[in-house]
């Protein structure tokens, strides 16, 4: 009797693994390209696990997946004369939630505001920085070779807000920086090339959010004070870039930031790879910053990357606000800089390019 009861549920496991097999073979080969068109560029857009794309299809399908997936940007650089420092932070007639979230500051700070944001598979968080002057780039002091955990960063700096900024290499022991950095009008060490789209991301000398698409010599001669490498851009003078299918970044954690025309800067982390929030699409993160009316927006590094740090009121306790999670692991990486808002920095809650 018990070896015919164990026979059934033999039987039973054996179902079941059939139709998980069988899900996963359609998923990954039927007719339906949503799946496949999914796991694809989520794979090829991360540093080290594009293999697993090339697990499943070969080259010639990847490169077809990945033509009928990408995001077309405009090509235009940030036109800086658009950007007007002119807050209404006097109206209380709000055309809409999204401008009520941005305008309305929190009792007791004028510096920033921490609002939880959501969608439909994905929960994040934005900072409303008001015054652009007031948010700095912080190198790790292992920049160039590897980094540190931003919390850890933020922490030694008594920083008020920090999210990650430059992208890195993951590697066994280190995490060596991609791309260029620009630090008070100096070119720093350019590490491995980031084959993604965007260009120079960062701020003017008069605190202008800049996308520039120019060599860092070129940027800093018109006027980039400090800034990373990385894209894409998502908009750049009000125009959004242009998708084609899912956009070719799939679904991930992402950080992102932007500025509208009124001078405030947007900083976004978007979880994802877990419960609740499965991460967050390019399409819908532009559609996210249109709501909240971004001028110029860019995507920064993102996956295990994106982290957040701040303290919810000006005299409270640091702490890490979001959940960061790569492949395989959980909790923060090893990073080499920050854009950051320092106590000992801030230049008044005046919002403007002065």
């Amino acid at each position: 009797m018990k070896t015919k009861k164990k026979k059934n549920i033999l039987g039973i496991i054996l179902v079941i693994i059939d139709f998980i097999a069988l899900t996963c073979f359609f998923l990954a080969y039927g007719p339906i390209s949503y799946f496949r068109d999914l796991l694809v560029t989520t794979a090829m857009t991360t540093m080290n696990h594009r293999y697993f794309a090339y697990v499943l299809y070969s080259e010639e399908q990847v490169d077809k997946i990945l033509d009928n997936n990408r995001i077309i940007e405009s090509g235009e650089s940030t036109d800086t004369t658009y950007i007007n420092f002119n807050p209404d932070f006097e109206n209380n007639n709000y055309e809409s939630i999204y401008e009520e979230q941005i305008l309305k500051k929190d009792e007791g700070n004028d510096i920033y505001k921490l609002i939880d944001i959501e969608g439909d598979s994905w929960k994040g968080y934005m900072v409303v920085v008001y015054n652009p002057a007031n948010l700095k780039l912080v190198f790790s002091s292992d920049y160039g070779r590897g980094g540190d955990f931003i919390s850890t960063m933020a922490k030694e700096k008594n920083a008020y807000v920090a999210i990650n900024a430059s992208g890195v290499q993951t590697s066994i022991g280190r995490n060596p920086v991609t791309g260029t950095a620009i630090l008070d009008g100096k070119v720093y060490a350019k590490g491995r090339d980031i084959n993604k789209g965007g260009g120079l991301i960062g701020f003017t000398k008069d605190n202008v959010l800049m996308l520039s698409k120019k060599t860092a010599k070129e940027a800093i001669e018109d006027g980039m004070d400090r800034a990373v490498e990385f894209g894409p851009f998502l908009i750049v003078n009000g125009k959004a870039s242009e998708f084609k299918g899912n956009g070719g970044w799939g679904i991930a954690n992402r950080t992102a930031i932007g500025q509208r025309q009124d001078g405030i800067v947007l900083l976004v982390v978007i979880d994802g790879r877990q419960s609740g929030s499965v991460g967050i699409s390019m399409v819908e993160l532009t559609e996210l910053f249109q709501r909240y009316k971004a001028y110029n927006a860019a995507n920064l590094d993102g996956g295990g990357s994106s982290v957040l740090y701040a303290k919810r009121t000006l005299d409270g306790e640091g702490e890490l606000i979001n959940n960061p999670v790569g492949y395989g692991y959980e909790g923060e990486r090893r990073l080499p800089n920050a854009w950051m808002i320092l106590p000992d920095e801030i230049e008044g809650d005046e919002n403007n390019g002065d």
